[in-house]
């Protein structure tokens, strides 16, 4: 097993026959998905999708794969194909095209659908579009690709095989093996079984739930708890999910007929996939189900239901507006009933509770995950994995998709049932599969990138670190005026404080030492304004510290008069 190591160098040419793999997102975390493949001099892009950011990201919108490895040879792609509609599959494309607007986009119906959506909010022209479905074969330059279905919790989801000199290539996208798909499209474990027959050198595997021993439940098994939520409620139901979870919304309407109550979408995204998934088949509206959220204020509690966006506790969703009571025309009360029918993304704890809380708090009876079986996973736990090393029988395995704890599991997964040769590695390092043998061979330097309103990449780790810090420390500002002729301080200085407990404070004893620190600084020769406002921060640090224990951010400006 090869593990990725700091003292990597940049990766060799790549070698005649050979074929690369250059991770850019997605391993070492869940999201922001993107993996390029070279061979014979061309590129091929598998995903393009976003990260959300975590409380340590603040003011950030988004976080985007680093293209900078590839900048430079853009105009080498072949194509980029996505495996499913999901943002952190689908998310950072419009800022890929931002780049090279022509790149030839392959996916499915309902993918490519949800993204042209997305690219006219970007107000990016559309591209060439390969619209494929499950047992489809095209070429692309010097790869050729053939879509296999899978199940996820998304309809429309696809695997990719891909075939060059160097071998063939079985990427799953994120996948599980639910045996009764609400669509009845099960992940077609014949095309592995051909696949793994005629030999596959490189199999890249969804590792998210790897760590989960047996197999994911099925989607319907939600089907009799969201009923029984329904049968529960006296007054209004208000359920939460993904706005891309089209079978949920499925189940909810299907609920809704069920018990007499008519439904509403609540948020933009909300309202504009389910359109979409209704006029491409994906979802079926029952006639006369369906209102206009804002007619339902002429509808009795106990005859509504509104499907809303923000299970994840997102500020400017509208569930999050709606437990804060900000909300345009829905308002919680007393003895409605809300359904969080979603699983907590790690690093989403505390919003998620925080709008729990929120709705609790005006006498809403919250049902979530912690209290009821609401939601299942859409990826493969250990023994679907098993059974797909079994049926595929790889030569090589390269874990994808996941946090390394996953990416681990499932590397140890893949080991158990023999596989010759398992690499785990992370974003930026680099695998070449070379006669049939993958390995490590170097790392391509890769990082976050950051959206920040319509900043892209500007904001740096140091900006967020200054971020923090007035998040947590507040700052001090220490004006100070320096006389130009005698090189003495003539005013100040004058000290202000913002954002923490210091505010008030008498900073009369610090004010001393510091035109002490600068007639010294002047008399050793130090005449440079950027040294002088050094030597004022080094001593407000140092007091700041030791006598409040705390560390803000401290802003020095030295005036020459």
């Amino acid at each position: 097993m090869s593990h990725p190591h700091p003292e990597l160098s940049a990766p060799p040419e790549l070698a005649e026959g050979a074929l690369r793999v250059i991770p850019l997102g997605g391993l070492g975390e869940v999201g922001r998905n993107m993996t390029v493949f070279e061979y014979a001099g061309r590129l091929l892009v598998v995903d393009c999708g976003v990260l959300f950011p975590e409380d340590h990201h603040p003011g950030v919108d988004l976080i985007l794969p680093d293209f900078a490895p590839i900048r430079d040879r853009l105009a080498d792609i072949e194509a980029l194909v996505l495996t499913h509609g999901h943002e952190d599959h689908i998310g950072a494309t419009p800022y890929l095209l931002r780049e090279r607007p022509d790149i030839p986009l392959v996916g499915s119906e309902l993918t490519l659908a949800l993204l042209d959506s997305k690219l006219r909010e970007h107000r990016l022209k559309e591209t060439v579009h390969h619209r494929v479905r499950e047992g489809d074969r095209i070429s692309v330059g010097p790869f050729e690709l053939e879509f296999v279905a899978v199940n996820h919790s998304i309809p429309d989801a696809l695997a990719v095989a891909i075939r060059t000199g160097a071998g063939l290539v079985l990427h799953t996208g994120d996948f599980k093996m639910d045996q009764l798909p609400l669509d009845g499209r099960i992940t077609d474990l014949r095309a592995f079984a051909r696949l793994g027959e005629e030999g596959v050198d490189l199999f890249l595997t969804d590792s998210t739930n790897a760590e989960t021993p047996g197999f994911t439940p099925a989607e319907r098994s939600i089907t009799p708890v969201i009923d029984q939520v329904f049968r529960d409620s006296a007054r209004r139901v208000v359920v939460a999910c993904f706005a891309s979870h089209v079978h949920r919304v499925q189940q909810v309407l299907d609920a809704a007929v069920a018990h007499d109550r008519k439904v509403a979408y609540v948020g933009r995204s909300m309202v504009r996939n389910m359109m979409i998934a209704k006029e491409l088949g994906f979802l079926t509206v029952p006639a006369g189900v369906l209102v206009d959220a804002k007619e339902l204020a002429t509808l009795p509690p106990e005859r509504v239901v509104l499907i809303s966006t923000g299970s994840q506790g997102e500020p400017m969703s509208a569930l999050s507006r709606i437990a804060q009571r900000t909300h345009s025309f829905v308002h919680i009360e007393e003895g409605d009933t809300v359904l969080l029918a979603s699983s907590l993304i790690p690093g989403n704890e505390n919003a998620v509770y925080r709008v729990i809380n929120g709705l609790a708090r005006w006498g809403a009876r919250v049902v979530h995950k912690g209290n009821a079986l609401v939601h299942v996973s859409g990826h493969a736990s250990a023994g679907e994995l098993l059974y797909c090393y079994n049926v595929v029988r790889p030569r090589n395995v390269l874990p994808v998709h996941g946090e390394i704890r996953h990416l681990l599991a499932n590397a140890d997964l893949a080991r158990l049932t023999g596989v010759p040769h398992v690499v785990v590695a992370e974003d930026g390092v680099v695998v070449d599969l070379v006669d049939g043998v993958a390995s490590v061979v170097g790392k391509v330097e890769c990082g976050y990138v950051f959206v920040d309103g319509s900043s892209v990449g500007d904001i740096t780790e140091s900006d967020l670190k200054d971020r923090r810090i007035l998040g947590e420390e507040g700052f001090l500002s220490v004006i100070v005026v320096v006389d130009s002729v005698t090189g003495k301080v003539s005013g100040g200085p004058e000290i202000h404080a913002r954002g923490n407990a210091l505010e008030g404070s008498s900073f009369e004893e610090v004010k001393q030492p510091i035109i002490e620190a600068l007639d010294r600084a002047i008399a050793e020769g130090t005449t440079d304004a950027y040294q002088l406002q050094q030597t004022v921060r080094r001593v407000v640090g140092r007091w700041v510290s030791s006598t409040h224990r705390r560390r803000p951010m401290i802003i020095p400006v030295v005036i020459e008069a």
